[in-house]
């Protein structure tokens, strides 16, 4: 409450008003922040749907831009992927599979879904993004040890992406 009294007409707050918010904005956030920073800041499966997202743009904007093809595989037993491009020699692809980002442990890539080709569950898959930014219409399902799944749909032209916190199925006729 404001301070009735008041010197030379001026009205605030009295010091030990500033200093009760002040504690109780201190214990919201003691309570919140570590909630806060536990479920988006820690989660292994968010972490890694998040940093598969910034991959999936940056190589779509890298494939324009650079006017290439580029190439985001996924070898689903060892739960690695990595990128490299049609214009790679031998060597240089083998180079880019051996620096491959490995998901963390407890993180896994259940399969990849390609209109046309159907569902990949074994082996390695790759998703193709060409030259004018176009990305066959496509689906990573991703899952954690504690049953939890989230599902990325990737748009053909417009490189969005749909994240969905369920595994979602996908036709393809």
């Amino acid at each position: 409450m404001p301070c009735t009294t008041s010197v030379k007409g001026q009205k605030g707050y009295t010091l030990i008003e500033l200093t009760v918010v002040i504690v109780l904005i201190g214990l919201m956030f003691a309570f919140v922040v570590p909630r806060f920073r536990l479920d988006l800041l820690t989660d292994d499966l968010k972490g890694t749907v998040r940093g598969m997202i910034g991959r999936i743009k940056t190589l779509r904007n890298e494939a324009v831009h650079n006017q290439k093809t580029y190439v985001l595989h996924f070898d689903l037993e060892s739960n690695l992927v990595w990128v490299d491009s049609t214009d790679m020699g031998e060597e240089t692809r083998a180079l880019a599979r051996e620096k491959a980002f490995h998901l963390p442990n407890g993180i896994r890539v259940l399969d990849v879904w390609l209109k046309g080709r159907g569902k990949k569950m074994t082996g390695e898959t790759a998703i193709v993004f060409n030259s004018k930014g176009y990305v066959q219409p496509s689906a990573i399902h991703l899952a954690s040890d504690d049953d939890r799944i989230f599902t990325l749909a990737l748009s053909p032209f417009t490189g969005k992406i749909k994240v969905y916190d369920e595994y979602v199925e996908f036709d393809d006729t």
